[in-house]
């Protein structure tokens, strides 16, 4: 690091402990679950691991967005606008539900069984702030040729899905958004400094390999999210691959600002800013109104071919 850089450290580190959900899924979660429900704006963070015959099936959303990227294999995905499409290994799309819309995501495998692997994909759950909640639904989706990397160091290359890297700038959502990087340090002792905007919430997920988390600091192995300190000067944050490992360490590193004047009240998929909204969020779609009109009638093609 250089005199003008000041790192972050660990202020939490929690493990993400697996967890069922969608139909026949399981996921490793962090962030949303008992021992790290409030990290604004962030909600959730999900590792997900899905083999053939399970999936998340048709469902709603309202009052978040969402970050998929995936790790390996394949995902599709569908919702009740006729959007349609799919993943492959290094793609992210993200989805702004804002006041509501219904989709599935499901794995994909190919023709060939010996080629089929489980479908590996991060999804990450983000606030809407107050007056943002009920917008109109968006996507963006970027292929991994398109997303530009970097290697600032020996041994070390960030994909900059969002954000800012070393000069090299991701893409940008204006409602809903975030940096977000997938770290690679393919090297022992590789070691980088990544700046980060002062004061804004910051995370490692770690997917595989130890890291070692500012100057000095025990390192942490893989499926932890390591939240990072926010104090006054800390401009970012120093990620380190300890000495002596074989496994290479690959991480996401996520920041984002805080919604410091939201109230939050969530139930499951719906994201509301009082328990009146979240009522009026499952009756809007049970009655189908007020941004759920075309839910009553759709099905998508990807959730009824699942194999139960």
């Amino acid at each position: 690091m250089t005199s003008n850089q000041t790192t972050r450290t660990p202020a939490q580190v929690v493990y993400a402990r697996e967890t069922p959900e969608g139909v026949g899924a399981t996921v490793r979660r962090s962030i949303g679950t008992s021992s790290l429900r409030n990290l604004t704006p962030f909600l959730m963070l999900d590792h997900a691991a899905i083999q053939e015959g399970s999936g998340f099936p048709d469902h709603p959303h309202r009052g978040q967005s969402t970050v998929t990227y995936v790790l390996s294999g394949m995902m599709q995905h569908e919702d009740f606008t006729g959007s349609a499409g799919k993943l492959l290994p290094g793609d992210v799309q993200w989805m702004t539900a804002g006041r509501g819309i219904v989709h599935s995501e499901m794995p994909l495998f190919d023709e060939d069984p010996s080629k089929r692997v489980p479908a590996e994909a991060l999804q990450l759950w983000i606030d809407l702030p107050a007056d943002k909640k009920m917008i109109e639904p968006s996507y963006q989706e970027k292929k991994a040729a398109d997303i530009d990397s970097v290697q600032p160091s020996d041994g070390v290359d960030i994909t900059v899905i969002s954000g800012e890297s070393h000069g090299v700038t991701g893409f940008v959502r204006p409602v809903g958004g975030c940096w977000f990087m997938d770290v690679k340090l393919t090297k022992p002792g590789a070691s980088v400094f990544q700046a980060l905007p002062e004061g804004w919430t910051g995370f490692a997920y770690i997917i595989t390999g130890s890291l070692q988390v500012g100057e000095e600091a025990t390192p942490v192995d893989k499926y932890n999210t390591v939240v990072l300190s926010a104090e006054s000067g800390q401009n970012g944050v120093l990620l380190t691959r300890p000495e002596g490992t074989t496994e290479e360490t690959r991480l996401v590193l996520i920041a984002g600002e805080p919604l410091l004047d939201n109230t939050t009240v969530q139930h499951g998929p719906f994201v509301c800013n009082s328990r009146q909204g979240v009522i009026e969020a499952i009756t809007d779609y049970q009655m189908g109104r007020n941004g759920f009109e075309r839910a009553p009638n759709w099905k998508s093609k990807i959730g009824s071919a699942m194999r139960h």
